[in-house]
């Protein structure tokens, strides 16, 4: 197995200001590159160009791609890289939370959020995404998931088809505990890399969002984190080879129940 190195931007997203969110970004990116190495990935938080405005109909993009994802292809064109974050896109008299992963090419792949925040009435907005999603980098999969996923483990159970979970988000200060431990446990149950990507600073409906962006080894322990409500991008390579060799050592998943979703 291969190494990644990935790069994960923690920042203030501008409520409904897809031009500032983007100038920002692109300082911050620019920043970050010119002292640190290049890298194999680049994520941003869930809803990264307009902040998390579901109940708004003119926040969302056409399906056959709009502002947000040409900005994505020509950052990741630019740094030579994978470019991820989510954005909301039009779908049937709805939307879907769309995280979108762009490569330096112009390839597309995307996954759509699962698990709607019922207590935001995002099921009221947002059609619920069907499909469980691998992505493949450098010959490392990938398992793409969104917020309020992070909560449901079943979902994201390691069906030994995934050596990194990733998790883009909009987690509001309030509730930092749980993000900060299902992270954690996430990492530990799966025997997998984790990364989880949040916002800071309040949103359009004065939620305050503390940041909490981390790497996590399959151990459960961080690599490496942001300081909380910091603009700031945390950079680290990760070896796969040494996740490789704790499953040998220590083979936990065979011992996992089998289980089929419905």
């Amino acid at each position: 197995m291969s190494t990644l190195t990935i790069a994960a931007v923690q920042y203030d997203i501008r409520w409904l200001d897809q031009p500032a969110n983007f100038n920002q970004l692109e300082l911050l990116i620019e920043n970050h590159f010119t002292d640190n190495a290049a890298a194999d990935l680049l994520l941003l938080p869930e809803t990264f160009s307009t902040g998390f405005c579901i109940n708004k109909s003119d926040v969302q993009e056409p399906e056959d791609g709009g502002l947000a994802l040409a900005w994505l292809k020509k950052i990741a064109q630019q740094y030579n890289c994978v470019v991820a974050g989510s954005v909301l896109v039009s779908q049937n008299n709805k939307k879907v939370n769309r995280f979108y992963w762009v490569f330096a090419d112009g390839t597309v792949e995307h996954y759509d959020k699962r698990h709607l925040f019922r207590l935001g009435k995002e099921q009221d907005y947002v059609e619920q995404g069907q499909n469980r999603k691998i992505i493949t980098i450098n010959g490392i999969k990938i398992l793409p998931l969104v917020c309020y996923d992070l909560r449901f483990p079943v979902w994201s159970r390691n069906r030994q088809d995934y050596d990194l979970m990733i998790n883009v988000a909009n987690w509001p200060a309030a509730r930092r505990n749980v993000w900060d431990t299902l992270l954690k446990a996430r990492a530990m149950e799966n025997q997998t890399f984790v990364v989880g990507v949040n916002r800071i600073g309040d949103d359009g409906s004065n939620t305050p969002h503390s940041g909490g962006t981390t790497i996590i080894d399959f151990t459960g322990e961080s690599i490496i984190c942001a300081a909380d409500n910091q603009q700031q991008i945390i950079t680290t390579q990760l070896d796969f080879s040494k996740l490789e060799k704790f499953k040998h050592d220590f083979p936990a998943f065979l011992d996992a129940d089998e289980f089929e979703l419905l």
